[in-house]
């Protein structure tokens, strides 16, 4: 199925398309790390026109976790009674002055997990325990966490918490387009994202920003379309959403998923590492289903703890630099010593940098 949307004589008509519509300078962000590491693997930038320039956006939720809630991870890992659960990429990013990983060679109780059912399923293993979820995503992964602590509070798990991180886009969007630093004209809408939120949202934003959005995937024939259809809403000044995504993504979404969401969770204030915090940005666990929220079971308070201040991952999100032009990146700055999530997320825009050698 995949060679289907990696077909090169596909491509070549694609690009040729692209080309024949171009005729102005344009800013487009692709907001997910998926897509950067596409756009770099099948090095599909240096074939486009040489007025379009990709800006790469946020990337993923490993990436935007503050500090201070990585501290606060570390913190609960190395309690006698916990056993701390999570994805793996969140053990090598940096907190501010340990990461996950190391904690674990010395002994912390700290568990790789694929899904936060995995987590549930431990946490019923072993009762004796407090089992924490680490619990990362955008709208993407917001269900499967909604799901995981109904079913906890189905079952009457009482030892499983989980510590949030989760993050919703679009506010993020208007924030890096709003940043005078920043010249964005149009984006690229992660599908797998509006497979839950659907458009709406992004055509408020598209007419109150001025942006030219469309929405698309992560094969390069779904993303040279994206680029395609971008352009084309850009040349003819339509702001506005396109979906050419619709194998996946449909207008409204997934209003089951949705639904699941807002019985769990609720909208609040949140702090991306690298951005600031951002009004209305994130999901917290509502009062209803409180002791599944490790920060209240455990009486926690995070501390607003300051990033590295040689890593510039900040900049690099918001687009107003790329990472070859951090005068740390390859240098003081590696997968093996990061100074910052972007370059230890599987996902991340200096990990594509630096590991398909652009």
């Amino acid at each position: 199925m995949f060679n289907e949307f990696r077909n090169p004589q596909k491509a070549k008509i694609l690009l040729e398309a692209i080309h024949k519509i171009t005729r102005h300078s344009w800013h487009i962000m692709e907001i997910c790390g998926g897509q950067t590491h596409a756009l770099a693997r099948y090095r599909i930038e240096p074939l486009l026109p040489k007025e379009i320039k990709l800006i790469h956006g946020p990337g993923c939720p490993v990436c935007v976790t503050p500090v201070s809630i990585i501290d606060t991870a570390i913190q609960l890992a190395l309690k006698n009674n916990v056993i701390f659960t999570s994805f793996g990429d969140m053990l090598r990013v940096p907190g501010s002055r340990h990461d996950l990983l190391e904690i674990k060679s010395r002994g912390a109780d700290i568990r790789i997990v694929y899904s936060p059912l995995d987590a549930l399923r431990i946490a019923s293993e072993n009762p004796e325990h407090e089992i924490v979820f680490f619990g990362i995503g955008f709208e993407t992964t917001a269900p499967i966490h909604a799901l995981t602590i109904l079913e906890a509070y189905r079952k009457k798990i009482r030892n499983f918490s989980v510590l949030t991180s989760l993050f919703t886009v679009p506010q993020a969007i208007t924030t890096i387009a709003q940043d005078k630093e920043c010249t964005l004209n149009g984006i690229l809408a992660a599908g797998h994202v509006c497979a839950i939120t659907g458009t709406s949202e992004y055509e408020k934003l598209a007419k109150h920003l001025k942006l030219s959005i469309a929405v698309t995937g992560f094969e390069p024939l779904d993303l040279l379309l994206g680029i395609y259809t971008c352009i084309d809403l850009l040349e003819n000044r339509e702001y506005t959403v396109k979906n050419a995504y619709r194998r996946i993504v449909a207008y409204d979404g997934n209003p089951k998923a949705r639904q699941e969401i807002d019985e769990v969770f609720e909208i609040c204030n949140r702090k991306w590492r690298g951005i600031g915090e951002i009004e209305k940005s994130g999901y917290q666990i509502r009062s209803k289903y409180e002791q599944y929220d490790t920060l209240k079971r455990f009486n926690i308070k995070t501390d607003n703890k300051k990033e590295a201040s040689s890593c510039q991952a900040g900049d690099i999100m918001k687009g107003k630099i790329t990472p070859m032009q951090c005068k740390q990146f390859g240098i003081y700055c590696t997968p093996e010593h990061p100074l910052g999530a972007p370059m230890v997320s599987s996902e991340g825009a200096c990990a594509a940098y630096y590991r398909y050698n652009i």
